[in-house]
């Protein structure tokens, strides 16, 4: 008897065609959201190690011995690498252990390491009922936003300067009191690729008591082995947690971070036991119960092939990269690099300091790259909290494979910003007036849907303006992204997140 409806390869090729419309995950084309080592044998080797553990459950490390043997060896490789230890010790100067879980991404690590410090701050205050607070640059990843919301803490963000992407320590220094559970710094931030003053900070936080974390999800594992940086990981006394992901440039594929902490009783507060029901006891380090040990299998692997000498030789490639980039870059008249970035990725602004008519719109440019075949990734510009505007910017993650396209890319970046010069930035107002005309109510509707909006009526929007087709039920988004990043700096932010809420679930709805 033949249980299947289809036949698998019949599906598979289904897959292959559906696969033709992703933007392609190999080739340095695309920059950002992929990390492409340039070696094949590593893709293959990951996929070779996921296969051989595709069965196994990582929700229990003691029915599955893979699972704890191969954390173990990640977490070991990340504490070495970000200095938690002497090699094979795994305790500081100190004497204080750094342990460590590895998770399904930054995302998580990141959630975890504020549920741990509000538990942390809990426990030092029982019956103090004020809402904590978590203290980071603008700059900071926006999971951190998300931990905030989920588990009940006050964001207090920290402008940035617009020129350097970092911000004063007098600033964060001024916001610490003993509400504060957790400040947090980034080396790098994702935005501007900037290097948070870590051990300044640190230096503060640790006098007064205050848990500080260092995000390095995006460049932790390129930066640990860049020379000629400030302390930032374990080095510095006053960092207690500190979270990379494997999956960027641990160069291992999706899902897999690590979370490390300072002290084997701080990181036990990362987890969530019980026994109050009556199946198996619960304990999970993470936030997931069953997951996969596929990512983690793929990781281990490629530590173990790569070893430290492998990782600063890919380092080194995407470094050499990185600087063609930006010495291109600050050849192209009309655009700058955004402050002093470090690791394999920058940000791109206008330059403002040329005439007007020789300016480079960064959105305009990366649309110009996009239909060349490159994919930048557009960020919006920002009103901080002290009314200062951060400019809106076209982000570059580089990896080791761009060493081998540089030579095509950096011409047609030159192209791009040609075929755009002197074209001004998308007046998003102008946009958001002439389209709110073409609504039912006008402005005033538009206006009314900031303050609520169901399915139905963000749906109206999102088609007005070009974003679904036109039964509602999702489509191509616009040739052209310069438009919609107008919009997303120019309506209110609540309305902007409803409709892209609306966006993406109306996308993988069924038809």
């Amino acid at each position: 008897m033949n249980a299947f409806e289809r036949e698998p390869d019949e599906v598979l090729a289904e897959l292959a065609a559906l696969r033709e419309g992703d933007a392609p995950t190999h080739g340095g084309r695309v920059l950002s959201y992929v990390y492409d080592s340039g070696l094949a044998e590593l893709d293959e080797l990951a996929a070779r190690a996921a296969r051989l553990v595709q069965p196994v459950n990582g929700l229990d490390p003691t029915t599955f011995t893979s699972v704890a043997a191969m954390e173990a060896g990640v977490v070991g490789f990340a504490r070495r690498v970000f200095h938690g230890g002497p090699a094979g010790a795994g305790v500081d100067e100190a004497g204080t252990e750094v342990v460590g879980s590895v998770t399904s991404g930054g995302t998580e690590s990141c959630l975890l390491a504020v549920k741990t410090a509000r538990d942390a701050w809990r426990a030092a205050r029982p019956g103090d009922e004020r809402m904590p607070r978590l203290v980071a640059p603008t700059t900071v990843h926006a999971a951190f936003h998300k931990a905030a919301h989920y588990f009940g803490l006050a964001l207090d963000l920290v402008p940035v300067s617009a020129e350097t992407g970092a911000p004063s320590v007098a600033d964060v220094v001024e916001r610490l009191d003993d509400d504060v559970a957790l400040v947090v710094m980034s080396a790098p931030s994702y935005p501007f690729a900037t290097l948070d003053p870590v051990g300044e900070v640190a230096a503060e936080t640790a006098d007064l008591g205050i848990a500080l974390h260092v995000d390095a999800c995006i460049g932790g594992f390129a930066l640990a082995f860049q020379e000629g940086l400030p302390d930032w990981d374990f080095r510095v006394p006053g960092v207690t947690s500190l979270s990379a992901d494997l999956h960027k440039y641990g160069y291992a594929p999706k899902g897999v971070s690590v979370l490390l902490q300072r002290g084997r009783d701080r990181q036990r507060r990362q987890y969530f036991a019980t026994t109050a029901w009556p199946g198996y006891p619960v304990v999970n380090p993470t936030m997931a119960g069953s997951k996969p040990a596929g990512p983690l299998a793929a990781a281990w692997a490629i530590v173990q092939v790569l070893g430290e000498s492998g990782f600063a030789e890919l380092t080194a490639r995407a470094t050499a990269a990185t600087a063609t980039l930006r010495e291109a870059i600050d050849g192209i008249e009309g655009l700058a690099v955004v402050g002093d970035p470090v690791g394999p990725l920058l940000a791109v602004r206008t330059d403002e300091s040329v005439l007007a008519e020789r300016r480079v719109d960064p959105h305009h440019w990366a649309d110009a790259a996009r239909g060349a075949g490159w994919h930048l990734q557009l960020q919006p510009g920002t009103v901080q909290a002290d009314g200062t505007v951060l400019p809106h910017t076209t982000h570059l993650t580089i990896t080791p494979v761009t060493d081998h396209v540089v030579g095509e890319l950096v011409p047609a970046l030159a192209a791009a910003a040609d075929t755009v010069r002197g074209v001004p930035a998308v007046d998003g107002r102008a946009l958001v007036a002439g389209l709110a005309g073409q609504l039912p109510g006008g402005a005033d509707a538009l206006a009314a849907a900031s303050a609520g909006i169901d399915s139905d009526g963000a749906a109206l929007l999102l088609g007005a303006f070009g974003l679904l087709g036109g039964d509602g039920a999702g489509g191509a988004l616009p040739d052209r992204m310069a438009p919609v990043l107008a919009l997303v700096e120019a309506l209110p932010g609540p309305l902007t997140e409803r409709l892209l809420v609306e966006l993406l679930a109306r996308v993988v709805e069924p038809r």
